[in-house]
């Protein structure tokens, strides 16, 4: 496949490439320019002219582009799952259902684009300005840069791209390397539907080359999902030009279950929250913290009902947990279970690893002073479970972290729920909900390590443009 560089198919200025592989199968699916910095210049340029243009298109105009490319999006709705699928290695299932998300993220900003209004501060709100009428407009950033992870390409391609482009901003995608071929197309769809050369741009290019568009003064703002350690980097790198960033980063997100919690519900919740995409999950419940007088219930239900998963190649329809990313990935995810038990943990389900594929694992009797109690993110099927004896003990643990992206907690007291959630050092709390929750229409981000601004159809606008006051003075 070819990148898309001012609205054309292009190979990298170098002539190199690099292969894209299948992680459960380790077979080269495609291959892709590697771009350069040159390469990233030069989409720069064409951003810079392209969103001039762009910024002069009417809302309504820009409204019909998109929902041209959605119907464009939804002619190809299986061969773009089928690419995910297989250059992610999530089931299908779930591929199809990212895929079907698109119509929604979409839709969503495209529609609030369209009530997106100024305000007008009235004469006399103050003394001295009886006269005066201040206009308060939003106007775009100008080019945006989307660094968009493997786990969720076509959901970060929606929350980032949607609303830069309905806000008259230039895009441009630089895909994970790991699996860039499912938003390289979504891109060429953009450019078919009639976004102008230079709005819509995509580059693969490895991480380094990636800090190109970071560095370059004439990208306005960098929206980046990935693990806290890239983003502190690139928040560094932006600084030196007060270039705008919003980051959305790793997660440590506890699951509290306090002893009047439904521990059936809160398994099922587990299922749904921690072994989706395989638990490569920015927002997935990380560590579970039960109730003493729960927490081998929990276990024991847990350990029945995942062995009731079928764990297999991404492609069948059957399977209901994948692969990780890769093998690297999944190497780390065993490190990180050995770590867990030499800490004192007790594995009573899963911990084995073949190639990309690591088996759901339960971990008992973990300590809360754990390096997974608190700060080390496990990116995969790994269930650890700490116990806790009172309500401000489990709150104690939760917040320890230095990350903050979401959390939940389950009880049958919807009081006591909530004064627990109210607690929680994150920017989002779930009750009797796995805290794997994100709505496009909700503000999502983190608090702490976990990121800087949020995301979604209530918020990104305002990070995706600029504030300007036009004063009419002695008008009245």
């Amino acid at each position: 496949m070819k990148m898309i560089i001012n609205g054309k198919k292009v190979d990298s200025e170098s002539g190199l490439t690099f292969d894209v592989l299948n992680p459960a199968t380790g077979e080269v699916i495609e291959s892709v320019p590697k771009a350069t910095e040159k390469d990233v210049k030069a989409a720069i340029d064409a951003a810079v002219d392209g969103q001039k243009v762009w910024a002069e298109v009417p809302v309504w105009k820009r409204a019909e582009v998109l929902y041209k490319f959605l119907d464009i999006v939804d002619a190809n709705k299986e061969e773009l799952a089928q690419t995910l699928c297989a250059e992610n290695g999530k089931p299908i299932v779930e591929a199809r259902a990212e895929i079907g998300n698109i119509k929604i993220g979409f839709s969503g900003f495209i529609e609030h684009a369209k009530h997106y209004y100024g305000s007008i501060i009235p004469q006399g709100q103050e003394q001295g300005q009886d006269a005066n009428l201040q206009l308060v407009t939003r106007e775009p950033i100008g080019v945006v840069a989307c660094i968009i992870p493997f786990n969720f390409p076509c959901d970060l391609y929606d929350q980032k791209v949607a609303p830069a482009l309905m806000m008259g901003n230039a895009a441009i995608v630089l895909p994970s390397s790991d699996n860039p071929l499912t938003l390289m197309k979504l891109t060429e769809m953009l450019v078919e539907a009639g976004v102008p050369n230079g709005v819509i741009q995509c580059l693969t290019a490895p991480g380094s080359v990636k800090s190109t568009a970071v560095t370059d003064p004439r990208v306005h703002l960098v929206t980046l999902t990935g693990s806290t350690e890239v983003g502190i980097d690139t928040a560094k790198l932006a600084a030196a030009n007060l270039t705008h960033t919003a980051l959305e980063l790793g997660g440590n997100d506890a699951f509290i279950v306090l002893e009047d919690g439904d521990v059936d519900l809160a398994v099922e919740e587990m299922i749904w929250g921690r072994m989706y995409n395989t638990g490569q999950v920015c927002c997935a419940s990380k560590r579970f913290l039960v109730h003493n007088s729960l927490k081998d219930e929990f276990a024991q239900k847990a350990v029945e009902r995942i062995k009731q998963l079928k764990v297999g190649m991404p492609s069948d329809e059957s399977s209901q947990v994948g692969c990780l990313i890769s093998e690297k990935a999944a190497i780390k995810v065993e490190k990180e279970v050995e770590k867990t038990v030499e800490q004192g943990g007790k594995i009573v389900l899963g911990g084995k690893r073949n190639g990309a594929f690591y088996e759901p694992t339960v971990i008992v009797d973990v300590p809360k002073t754990a390096d997974v109690a608190v700060d080390m993110e496990i990116f995969g099927p790994v269930v650890p479970i700490i116990g806790f004896d009172s309500d401000e003990e489990a709150i104690e643990i939760a917040n320890k972290s230095i990350f903050g992206l979401s959390s939940c907690v389950f009880s049958r007291d919807q009081k006591r729920a909530f004064k627990v959630a109210s607690k929680m050092e994150a920017g989002g709390a779930v009750i009797n909900g796995a805290s794997f929750f994100r709505a496009f229409e909700m503000p999502f981000g983190g608090w702490k390590h976990s990121g800087i601004g949020t995301e979604g159809v209530f918020s990104t606008f305002d990070e995706m443009t600029l504030s300007k006051t036009i004063v009419l003075k002695n008008i009245l």
